[in-house]
């Protein structure tokens, strides 16, 4: 499985990936000195997660017929100070007053289920290398 990452603009802060036949954009925001246009990387990164999880419980919540209107995740990350990194993430699930009771604990294991999450916590190596390659295959 191949994703190609391309610099669409030589001036900008714009860096795409090309994956599945779909463009995925991405920017740096005008503080950074790109102009805003598309979420920065890391920002996709953080919304995989509580879109994953998301996912999950729309599937629980259709297997059984369930109203998903006013379901919602809220994602709170904290930042260790020291380190500048995201230290802390917490999804609380906001369910509906008639959200059956009987389901409430299956929804978060089905959040649980997220393959983002599960890649963190059980994070993949890393190989990064150069390889020089002819104008004509470009």
């Amino acid at each position: 499985m191949n994703m190609e990452v391309v610099f669409p603009s030589p001036n900008g802060k714009r860096v795409d990936a090309k994956f599945k036949g779909f463009t995925i954009k991405t920017d740096q925001p005008s503080i950074a000195g790109g102009q805003g246009s598309a979420p920065a990387p890391f920002d996709l990164f953080l919304a995989s997660i509580g879109t994953c999880a998301g996912i999950y419980i729309l599937n629980f919540c259709q297997q059984r017929d369930l109203n998903t209107d006013g379901i919602r995740i809220v994602q709170k990350m904290e930042r260790d100070r020291q380190k500048g990194m995201i230290d802390n993430i917490s999804l609380e699930i906001e369910l509906p007053p008639d959200f059956p009771e009987k389901y409430k604990d299956a929804v978060i294991r089905s959040a649980e289920l997220c393959a983002v999450k599960k890649h963190i916590q059980d994070p993949p190596e890393f190989n990064i290398k150069t390889k020089v390659v002819s104008p004509d295959n470009l």
